[in-house]
């Protein structure tokens, strides 16, 4: 009975690794961040190495990303990061999502919340796991962005309105 069991689970496996996720990377550079807002090289460097993989097109994928199920929650999880910040389509948003989503770099940043500890867990993207330094110098970044978009233009433009 117990062999049944072993074997059924392992063809269940194997059927799985027939459905693989769909990997996509849109080209689309025109909408950027980095075509509106300047960056210095180091902190370019810090959002690719700990940021792109979920948040833009530009996403690398690891060779766990082939074994299902951990491709389907690996999709899903990075479909949500997009949702909420994509560095590839950022400039497409009212300007006051872009000062909003500025704000929140520097609030997760800090509170050491981005990235997101299972994505360094146990070793594994451990070039993104962040330094104070890393954090101080991209946090800064987002704020000078900021304070940029401020006295650019008006302040009731950079809030977002609430829907009543």
């Amino acid at each position: 009975m117990k062999i049944r069991i072993i074997y059924t689970i392992i063809i269940i496996f194997l059927v799985l690794q027939f459905f693989q996720i769909e990997k996509q990377n849109p080209e689309n550079s025109s909408t950027n961040i980095f075509t509106k807002y300047e960056t210095q090289a180091d902190i370019k460097d810090i959002l690719e190495k700990a940021c792109f993989d979920c948040h833009s097109n530009e996403t690398t994928y690891p060779w766990y990303s082939y074994v299902q199920p951990l491709g389907w929650w690996l999709q899903h999880h990075m479909e949500e990061g997009k949702e909420h910040l994509n560095f590839s389509d950022f400039t497409s948003r009212r300007i006051a999502s872009q000062n909003h989503k500025f704000e929140e770099i520097i609030e997760m940043v800090k509170s050491k919340e981005m990235p997101i500890p299972s994505y360094t867990w146990m070793g594994m993207h451990k070039e993104a796991k962040l330094t104070d330094e890393e954090r101080s110098k991209l946090t800064s970044w987002a704020q000078m962005q900021m304070d940029l978009l401020a006295n650019s233009y008006p302040a009731d433009s950079l809030v977002i309105k609430r829907k009543k």
